[in-house]
């Protein structure tokens, strides 16, 4: 009997209307919360000493800032360099966008009086930290993982079949034969760094050096997928006669008649 791979369980997908629920409501909730706390931002800025058109330039500081700040601490991987500046600039730009809204607020209800010094100096304090928080991140490389490293293929080991030994002449005379050749010792087993040697080996056999067409199909026999060129000559062919160098010597084969499957 076969066996038969599990079905892992998948999430079943959300229904259309949801799905776009969430793609048309996340840009209009974006603007209208942008909207909304523009004026409060407006106000404070105006209540710190700016004047038009300059306030105009707090709600932009505050809520850009706060968007690229957690971009930026979203997509920096965990533990790369700037992500805890990232996440802590996030944080304050929150903190500063609710209490310019707050503030603004309480003033506009007569709850507080907005001539006091240390809301006006924390207020001026907005813009160039905010600046210099952004060319911070901006001057802080971003990491970039490494691909990981094809691991080596085991070894694989190669009997092969000792050389015949030399056909003595048919009918020769008694007096003129010679004692028989000793048997040829087995060689030694060929060890090949790349197992994909072993499916190639074989070509050599019929006593012709293998085209690379010749090569990559018995590659492709094999199991061992479309090899390139480059590999097939410069790593696994240069493995073989390495080990032979009697290989080299033979004459080339013809290549694949075009048609087949290189």
């Amino acid at each position: 009997m076969g066996w038969t791979k599990p079905r892992t369980p998948t999430t079943p997908a959300a229904p259309w209307y949801a799905r776009t629920a969430t793609a048309a409501g996340r840009p209009a909730v974006l603007a209208a919360t942008l909207l909304m706390s523009m004026p409060g931002e407006y106000h404070v800025a105006k209540f710190a000493g700016w004047t038009d058109p300059w306030a105009y330039g707090m709600p932009f500081s505050l809520s850009a800032y706060a968007g690229i700040a957690a971009v930026v601490a979203a997509t920096r991987p965990k533990g790369a360099r700037g992500r805890f500046s990232a996440t802590a600039g996030a944080a304050f730009a929150i903190v500063l966008a609710l209490a310019a809204q707050v503030v603004a607020h309480l003033v506009n209800t007569g709850h507080m009086d907005h001539n006091q010094a240390w809301l006006i100096a924390i207020t001026s304090m907005v813009p160039p930290a905010v600046l210099a928080h952004l060319l911070h991140l901006a001057a802080t490389p971003v990491p970039t993982e490494a691909p990981a490293a094809e691991p080596a293929p085991a070894p694989v080991t190669v009997q092969r079949a000792p050389a015949a030994a030399p056909p003595m002449p048919a009918q020769a005379p008694a007096a003129v034969q010679q004692a028989p050749a000793p048997a040829l010792p087995a060689p030694a087993a060929i060890v090949y760094q790349d197992p994909r040697c072993a499916a190639v080996r074989p070509l050599y056999d019929t006593g012709t050096r293998p085209s690379t067409s010749a090569m990559r199909a018995a590659l492709i026999t094999a199991g061992h997928g479309r090899v390139g060129d480059s590999t097939i000559r410069g790593v696994i062919r240069a493995e073989i006669e390495q080990h032979e160098p009697h290989l080299a010597q033979l004459p080339p084969a013809l290549p694949m008649a075009a048609g087949q499957n290189p």
